[in-house]
């Protein structure tokens, strides 16, 4: 089946987010990832031909979610422009400059970008670069011009041997000219921010085209990750995901290192939609529970319709849901969302046409069996 919905969801406002918007969604029996990725991209190529005369080039590129961290720093990449992130933490581990060093050895990394050309960058431009990568959750921002006889010009030159500059200009594929970025800390923080800073010295250089589609699919994700305390394990999309078929020896004992049969679709850098393969087998749907610490008492409380049914024996299912506002913003050359709904809602989820929210009155709450107060700050 297909649906065309409206969705509600309480989530924090961005330029591509509203709490209300408009969901294409579909589910499909008896079928992998590959269906569902061959009819979703007949679909887009359909759009765009249809409703802007454009021909999208089939199929379109996919990459892992591994790579697409480790080349981009995001899961969500624009692929448009280059700028791409390069490891260099076997050349820091052994550099003289201790921010890098620990990282490297520390269990971090060390990651640089290239900006190719940019090395007429004023001293303002990187003052204001490392600002923007401290409010990313970085603690700095190290950075190197390369002159035009290729020493290096920065602070931290005088940390590293000519060797080691050699090996990270090799890395870098850096020349005369050029600027380049650093980020040492652990993994997580080093992808967010350097995929920030990629994305910012594109804006600010006038790198990405503005009329051009670059579509690509990411796979494989991780199936769980850790909670904000790092004490319970929670899914990464939701827990029917199916995971792959040669990770699942590893749920009970590696279950960080399972990867799922998700897949999401990115359009010039913004997530259009995503789904799975779902778990149509009841041990497996089990062991999953487990793993998140869902206890069977709370599985068959929570869930008990959906063991029932797989009990009965379902079909290998999976889907893919849109934010149809989204793509239309997209397709439209819009920044915002709010350029493409009718009656679009204000930062705080309000809605200034209909003074929405109102204020709910005690004889509502009481027709509708709702006890006020029962949420405390």
């Amino acid at each position: 089946y297909y649906q065309i919905v409206k969705c509600f969801r309480d989530e924090d406002l961005r330029a591509d987010r509203q709490p209300e918007f408009t969901q294409l969604d579909m589910e499909l029996s008896f079928v992998d990832e590959e269906d569902i990725i061959e009819l979703i991209q007949g679909l887009m190529a359909r759009l765009f031909k249809d409703c802007l005369d454009t021909t999208i080039e089939l199929p379109f590129p996919r990459m892992t979610y591994d790579e697409a961290m480790d080349r981009f720093g995001t899961d969500r990449p624009d692929i448009r422009f280059g700028l791409e992130i390069q490891d260099i933490t076997a050349v820091a581990s052994q550099c003289g400059l201790k921010v890098f060093r620990n990282a490297a050895t520390g269990g971090g990394v060390v990651r640089a970008i290239n900006g190719k050309g940019m090395g007429d960058l004023s001293r303002k431009d990187l003052d204001e670069l490392t600002d923007f990568a401290v409010s990313q959750g970085a603690k700095g921002l190290a950075w190197v011009k390369i002159r035009d006889d290729a020493t290096w010009q920065s602070p931290i030159a005088k940390f590293f041997s000519d060797s080691e500059k050699k090996e990270i200009a090799s890395i870098l594929q850096a020349e005369p000219g050029d600027s380049l970025f650093f980020g040492a800390d652990q993994k997580a923080v080093v992808f967010k921010v350097l995929g920030e800073i990629r994305q910012e010295l594109a804006r600010r250089r006038g790198l990405i085209p503005q009329d051009s589609f670059s579509f690509v699919w990411i796979t494989d994700f991780p199936l769980v990750e850790p909670d904000e305390d790092g004490i319970r394990l929670g899914s990464v999309h939701h827990p029917f995901t199916s995971p792959r078929e040669d990770d699942m020896g590893l749920l009970g004992t590696d279950p960080l290192s399972v990867r799922s049969r998700a897949y999401d679709l990115v359009l010039n850098g913004i997530e259009i939609g995503g789904g799975s393969i779902r778990i149509h087998q009841p041990a497996v749907q089990k062991e999953v529970f487990k793993v998140l610490s869902i206890s069977e008492e709370e599985a068959q409380d929570k869930f008990g319709f959906l063991l029932d049914a797989l009990s009965h024996g379902a079909p290998p299912h999976g889907g893919i849901a849109f934010g149809l506002d989204r793509l239309v913003m997209i397709m439209a050359g819009r920044n915002s969302i709010r350029d493409v709904i009718a009656f679009p809602k204000t930062q705080k989820a309000q809605c200034l046409l209909a003074n929405a929210p109102a204020k709910v009155s005690m004889i509502q709450l009481a027709e509708l069996h709702l006890q006020p107060g029962w949420k405390q700050e």
